[in-house]
């Protein structure tokens, strides 16, 4: 039976979730030391397909069912497949803070597309509230790269933006079709094996080197992003938007970028500034008043 609101399972999941997230962040600059960016999603894709596919294989997962989860799948990988290929070349033209202001608008589209596909999911005026003042805490972050804009940086902030929406439409097509019925293994597996076809050769038509310096560190972090993040994490999440609303699940994603500067904070050496702590409180603030019963 699905839930209609957050418990404790669900909060302290999507709190994990959003620190391995955070961590991917960091993961991926490492990473691209040895490898493109692009180049470097396409390898996580392949690495988390093959990993998904072992566990529902050991777990006895029905992937080739007739369930009528074809169609909305490709569509799904689709959309994922575009989402990260938006993501890499905006951020070629815009600054990667900038770009996370754009990226996470990507709740208020799920909350605006659940008002036709997902009715029951009715956002109260409670949940706006909360979403706009985390989003807030977003800006407090990032806010002062808006005005510090480089020559062509507004392609790269419509490419994040687009990213959004392809963000928030996976959720949704995920959320309103028979993907829901679906099992997490199988809906991740389309996504990802529609991603691993797409972004390699787009890869390669963008001219990327690909592995151009393959240390140990930089294979460790790839290994990281492909196990835990594509792998371990994504599972979670579907898991999750299986069974709790789609829009309360979305509001918890604004503390992604607050963890990842966390994250860059205590592994990379990075400055942690007061406007970091204000930044988690407004954040905390608002995922608490958009799920509050």
């Amino acid at each position: 039976m699905h839930k209609t609101e957050l418990d404790r399972l669900a909060i302290g999941l999507m709190v994990v979730l959003c620190s391995i997230w955070g961590l991917q962040q960091v993961a991926i600059k490492l990473a691209s030391a040895g490898i493109s960016p692009v180049w470097q999603a396409g390898l996580r894709s392949i690495g988390a397909t093959a990993i998904v596919v072992v566990w529902a294989l050991l777990r006895g997962v029905k992937l080739f069912e007739r369930d009528r989860s074809l169609a909305p799948g490709l569509l799904a990988g689709a959309l994922f497949a575009g989402e990260f290929a938006m993501i890499f070349l905006g951020l070629q033209h815009t600054s990667a803070s900038r770009g996370v202001i754009f990226l996470y608008t990507a709740p208020f589209f799920v909350a605006l597309g659940a008002v036709w596909l997902l009715p029951q999911e009715h956002m109260r005026r409670r949940q706006w509230m909360g979403m706009a003042l985390a989003f807030v805490g977003v800006l407090a972050l990032f806010g002062e790269n808006l005005f510090a804009a480089t020559e062509g940086a507004w392609v790269g902030d419509l490419m994040l933006l687009g990213a959004a929406l392809l963000w928030a439409a996976t959720t949704l097509t995920v959320k309103a079709s028979a993907l829901a019925r679906a099992s997490a293994e199988k809906t991740l597996l389309y996504q990802l094996g529609v991603s691993a076809l797409v972004l390699p050769p787009l890869s390669l038509a963008m001219g990327e080197p690909g592995v151009f310096a393959p240390t140990p560190m930089v294979w460790a972090n790839l290994f990281f992003q492909a196990a835990i993040v594509a792998g371990v994490s994504y599972l979670a999440w579907f898991w999750l938007v299986r069974e709790y609303p789609a829009t309360r699940l979305s509001s918890f994603s604004f503390l992604t970028p607050v963890m990842g500067v966390l994250a860059g904070g205590l592994i990379l050496g990075e400055p942690l500034t007061p406007a970091v702590y204000a930044a988690l409180l407004l954040v905390g603030s608002g995922i608490w008043v958009a799920n509050r019963s």
